[in-house]
């Protein structure tokens, strides 16, 4: 195969639109196609393993599964162009990865699925549209909607927890908002990994479906602007007068993120450490075998976790895929320099969050062949 990079994809899929985000801002010549094409089924998933988007084709026939796997083949080559090199906003922006690739998944799936008045017929016109006009298109396209409705379930929104989640999600829309106001990007005016992970569902689901979408535009116009902004090659920064190119300097976190992290941690927190608390005991019962898949549809599921959102109990699906990618976090703070390290610490004190350095599991999660997989037995 050559040419461009082909990106398997779609305009609907949170996932998609991380990988898609970075692809345009890095000047990466792609184009995109519905894993609905042939193609995909009898030459991509093959080398994919798993029918999941998104899945990049190099221009030499590579096939990679998964927005982190993607960023990371442009970005490990290059020593990370997208992370700042200062400590805290380098372990922050690892971060925000993780918490826009797990940490808001409960209002993604909420604000799609639980406002079928205004969400229904454009939803539905998409996922049926993903796929080829065959007699069993219809009958596919119910199966694939019932499957991604239950999801709003599995991720703890119910009649009881429903007002809190969105009593969550307007303080975060509204950190947002206020930060988005005075900087282009979290970190200034260059895009990071950490925007890019926190893209993936302010894209898709919370800055595109008809209801979300008009919430966003209501109560967060300059959080709209960049969900906007992460779709364009160029800055686009224009009511920024004098913006530079760069991340903050002196490795500056100002008080408009502050916000943003301390509310985002009164959900991510709670919620990974019940998770690693059902994960752990799980593990050991379980001794899953080193390469066994970890994370989608092959791996075995740990179960659920229970855990309080503002005194609400809330019981959500535990997600292996969460330590993989905070495993990055931890070992980025690991690395550091003690006077870094404390400065990092003291930071993550701050937003509430440095109870996530802590919670490691005792199996590491690792890539093999296209698949998240448990790292060896120790």
């Amino acid at each position: 195969m050559t040419g461009d990079y082909t990106l398997y994809a779609l305009p609907h899929s949170l996932y998609s639109g991380r990988a898609r985000s970075y692809l345009i801002k890095r000047g990466i010549t792609f184009r995109e196609l519905s894993t609905g094409h042939e193609s995909f089924k009898n030459e991509v998933l093959p080398k994919a393993q798993l029918p999941t988007i998104p899945t990049l084709v190099t221009p030499h026939g590579e096939v990679i599964r998964d927005g982190a796997a993607i960023i990371a083949h442009f970005e490990e080559p290059r020593g990370w162009p997208s992370l700042p090199t200062t400590p805290r906003q380098r372990t922050v922006s690892l971060l925000f990865d993780v918490i826009g690739t797990d940490g808001l998944l409960r209002p993604a799936m909420h604000y799609r699925w639980n406002f079928p008045d205004d969400n229904l017929a454009f939803v539905r016109r998409h996922f049926l549209h993903a796929q080829r006009d065959t007699p069993e298109r219809e009958a596919k396209t119910d199966h694939m909607m019932d499957r991604m409705r239950h999801a709003a379930r599995i991720f703890g929104v119910t009649e009881a927890s429903q007002s809190v989640v969105e009593a969550l999600y307007l303080d975060v829309l509204t950190a947002l908002n206020d930060h988005f106001a005075q900087f282009p990007y979290l970190f200034g005016d260059r895009p990071s990994l950490g925007d890019f992970g926190l893209l993936g569902p302010l894209y898709a689901h919370l800055g595109r479906d008809p209801y979300p979408l008009g919430l966003m535009q209501r109560e967060a116009p300059s959080l709209y602007r960049w969900v906007e902004r992460m779709n364009r090659a160029d800055r686009d920064a224009p009511e920024f007068f004098g913006a530079g190119e760069d991340f903050l300097p002196g490795d500056a976190i100002p008080p408009t993120l502050v916000r943003v992290l301390q509310v985002l941690a009164e959900d991510f927190v709670p919620e990974t450490a019940a998770a690693a608390a059902t994960l752990k005991p799980w593990l050991a019962a379980e001794a899953p075998a080193a390469g066994e898949p970890a994370v989608g549809r092959l791996a075995t599921s740990p179960g659920t976790a229970q855990f309080d959102l503002r005194g609400v109990p809330v019981e959500a699906i535990a997600q292996p895929h969460r330590f993989y990618l905070l495993q990055r976090v931890q070992s980025c703070y690991d690395a550091l320099a003690p006077d870094a390290r404390q400065a990092v610490f003291a930071c993550l004190v701050e937003v509430g969050m440095e109870k996530v350095l802590a919670l490691r599991l005792p199996r590491e999660i690792c890539r093999n062949k296209n698949l998240e997989v448990w790292g060896e037995l120790t």
